[in-house]
């Protein structure tokens, strides 16, 4: 299943960034292929995004310097606007992977939040990351907690509500990518510790290509994607969730 490992890798390292919604994605493919083992594990999952989080890193590691020594009030806004998504996360995460995880569902959300982006496209946008204020923040981490059902697109519904809140397009999206290290860190922790208290045999050789076909795509989608959004609208993003969602609503039909 090495290709299944570098399929996943590659999809997980664009829709992290990309606003269509990674969640989603992991969910489908296999529900498509019916893969089984473990490619649709935990494990897996957590080593997907442990790949996204180098990502992340490596990127943004000058931004992050910066944040500590010389622009403490926007790490302070990182902060504060983190904290609905990790309390949410602690909090709902369990009832999420049991009860939300439905194509159906699914479907809806991709739908739902490209209206939702298709709106704040048309907001008014003049202010740079470093014009956030505190209720940007606590607004796009508000959105960031909704992320949390799948369909919504972590990146996708907090650039948005940074559109709606002002901010350019590719301001947006750096303060969603900086945001969003702590909480796929957090995230990926909390994993970790549930993997622990559930061991098992597994090939650990597909979980390293996953992390770094991961890792790789996803550097390469982060500097895609603040490069494109300097020039254009999120509508193709729109449109393919549209798409997405049709192909799901048409896969239940075939299936049922």
């Amino acid at each position: 299943m090495i290709f299944g490992a570098v399929l996943l890798g590659v999809i997980q390292g664009l829709t992290e960034f990309f606003p269509v919604s990674s969640t989603a994605h992991l969910i489908l493919i296999p529900w498509f292929f019916g893969w089984t083992g473990d490619l649709d594990t935990l494990v897996f999952d957590v080593a997907l995004h442990t790949g996204t989080l180098s990502a992340l890193v490596f990127y943004f590691w000058r931004d992050w310097i910066e944040l500590v020594t010389k622009k403490r009030k926007l790490l302070g806004l990182i902060i504060l606007a983190s904290l609905p998504a990790g309390v949410a996360g602690y909090f709902l995460n369990d009832f999420v992977e049991g009860h939300l995880r439905e194509p159906l569902l699914i479907s809806v959300t991709l739908v739902t939040v490209g209206f939702v982006m298709l709106a704040a496209e048309r907001a008014s946008k003049h202010k740079e990351v470093e014009k956030t204020t505190f209720i940007d923040a606590l607004t796009i981490g508000v959105a960031q907690a909704i992320a949390l059902i799948p369909g919504v697109s972590r990146s996708g519904i907090t650039i948005a509500t940074g559109l709606f809140r002002g901010l350019k397009r590719e301001a947006s999206a750096r303060f969603s990518f900086l945001l969003s290290t702590p909480v796929v860190a957090g995230a990926t922790v909390l994993h970790f510790k549930k993997i622990l208290s559930n061991q098992g045999n597994y090939d650990l050789h597909l979980f390293a290509i996953g992390l770094v076909t991961s890792a790789l795509t996803g550097f390469i989608a982060i500097k895609f994607l603040l490069s494109f959004l300097k020039r254009y609208p999120l509508n193709v993003f729109v449109f393919y969730r549209f798409l997405l969602a049709a192909v799901i609503i048409a896969g239940v039909w075939v299936r049922g």
